[in-house]
């Protein structure tokens, strides 16, 4: 089973890189797999840590697929990371083993310290669809556009029946994406 999480990893200057990611989990110890070139794989096999971050706002999911990576932290407690200040909960991880892989290398992390803050309580299906549209956003360049334009004509049921301020914000800002993508694949992209 997949997660839908956000990653922070530490930049070469020491600023935090917020990304989301789909982790799996087993035996205790959780599984990133970053696809290459990857400024979050970058910073994985430098530093060797990681905080999982586990939050119920879209827009941050939506907003590190567009360009809006500001995101509030904080020191993580045991590890030398970040932590998203409004994450209900995060989890601190070591780097315990790596399967390399010229594409996409399975790291292996271990849990050295993980701490909840709020519950909770589950997506509305207006979160849903947005991590659902930023995974389609995170992958415009491998899908055909057709299968997009199918997806996001279901995903916008939930978001028109469901969706408050946070989930309209961040759904704004994956089609902007999309509308940009396909204008500067056309050639037309003004922005």
């Amino acid at each position: 089973m997949i997660f839908e999480t956000i990653v922070t990893t530490t930049n070469a200057d020491g600023s935090p890189h917020v990304a989301p990611f789909g982790v799996r989990e087993w035996d205790g110890m959780v599984l990133i797999a970053p696809f290459r070139p990857s400024a979050s794989l970058d910073n994985l096999l430098r530093g060797r840590c990681a905080v999982l971050n586990l939050t119920d706002d879209v827009r941050i999911f939506a907003g590190s697929l567009t360009g809006r990576r500001d995101w509030p932290v904080q020191h993580a407690e045991r590890i030398d990371g970040w932590v998203l200040e409004g994450a209900l909960a995060h989890r601190e991880l070591e780097l315990a083993e790596i399967r390399d892989d010229a594409t996409r290398p399975e790291l292996l992390f271990r849990v050295v310290h993980e701490r909840m803050y709020a519950p909770f309580r589950g997506f509305n299906r207006a979160q849903a669809a947005v991590i659902e549209a930023s995974v389609l956003v995170s992958r415009l360049h491998l899908l055909p556009a057709e299968k997009i334009d199918a997806e996001l004509k279901y995903l916008a049921i939930a978001i028109e029946k469901t969706a408050g301020e946070r989930e309209l914000q961040a759904w704004g800002w994956l089609m902007e994406k999309i509308e940009n993508f396909r204008a500067e694949q056309a050639g037309s992209n003004q922005a």
